[in-house]
């Protein structure tokens, strides 16, 4: 981390990042490369924390662990000049020269990317931490659905939430079970492909999961318990959209932000990437956003400047 006074009394910025989770820090690497004036603001929230050990991230065969990518990915922001400070940004709002930031100290910047991310929902157990370092309760299948070969697991959550998960995980395992945690039930169309597809269905409450050594032990209503070695939480996420919609940013349906193929909101200036934005939540995805991005605002800053030098575009200078 950099000196925060040091770093915010030497004027504005050419960019403000809001989060320093992977597409955040990322992005903050490109600019600096590209020799723009940027400020990280990390709240040390990222989703990427929690992830024990990941061999889905390319370049990284026998895998990594989230806060070692966190750490090299801030090694290597601020080693191209970005600075990174431990804070929050409490609102957002516009000014003739750009933006203006409130935290501990004000933060001016010509343009703000929102990399925020989402916050998962977890069943309320005691211990979820150490169950997810020891693999038992995992976020996110895309991820690590293939170290869950042929283990006996479970997805848990609201049908509309759960049903779609466990469908998915089908392509890892043959022993699977939907464990169904509101009033509300699968659909006969969806009842059809989970039994075509062998999984099984009960239904449980949300807080009805506990960890037994390298397993979970789950009660069902009718007062039966089952075990799995992992268990997948399928109960939906809060989206960190708020600063965004608050200066005229928009959200779809599901609360994700809207941006176009640049990475720019409906707000001049304003951008956002990564687990915020309605695609893959996936760290491959969030680097692309990184990149398309930070080439775009580096071009929108030396449009606004009248910058005569060439513009980096596509990746060419």
């Amino acid at each position: 981390m950099v000196n925060r006074d040091t770093s915010r009394n030497e004027g504005s910025f050419d960019c403000l990042i809001v989060g320093g989770g992977p597409s955040g820090l990322a992005a903050a690497t490109y600019l600096g490369r590209f020799r723009r004036r940027v400020i990280v603001v990390d709240a040390d929230e990222s989703r990427a924390k929690w992830i024990p050990l990941t061999r889905n991230c390319p370049g990284f065969p026998d895998g990594i662990t989230g806060p070692d990518l966190l750490g090299r990915l801030q090694l290597q922001a601020t080693r191209f000049g970005a600075s990174v400070v431990h804070d929050t940004i409490v609102s957002l709002r516009k000014t003739k020269a750009g933006f203006l930031a409130a935290a501990l100290s004000p933060i001016r910047a010509r343009s703000v990317l929102i990399a925020t991310g989402v916050v998962d929902i977890l069943p309320d157990l005691p211990g979820a931490t150490d169950m997810i370092q020891a693999g038992v309760l995992r976020l996110c299948p895309i991820c690590d659905g293939y170290e869950a070969i042929d283990k006996r697991v479970a997805v848990i959550g609201p049908a509309e939430h759960a049903v779609k998960k466990a469908l998915f995980m089908r392509t890892f395992t043959q022993d699977l079970t939907l464990l169904i945690t509101d009033p509300s039930e699968p659909s006969p169309q969806e009842r059809t492909k989970l039994k075509r597809a062998g999984i099984k269905i009960g239904v449980c409450r949300p807080n009805a999961v506990c960890a037994t050594g390298r397993e979970a032990v789950v009660e069902l209503i009718d007062g039966a318990t089952l075990s799995f070695e992992t268990i997948y939480p399928a109960m939906g996420s809060t989206i960190r959209s708020r600063l965004a919609v608050e200066l005229g940013g928009c959200c779809d349906k599901a609360g994700n932000l809207v941006v176009d193929s640049r990475q720019r909101t409906a707000v001049r200036g304003l951008y956002a990437a990564g687990d915020v934005v309605n695609e893959i939540n996936q760290l491959a995805v969030a680097f692309g956003h990184a990149a398309v991005a930070a080439t775009d605002i580096h071009n929108y800053l030396a449009n606004v400047r009248g910058e005569h030098w060439s513009q980096a575009e596509h990746g060419r200078p």
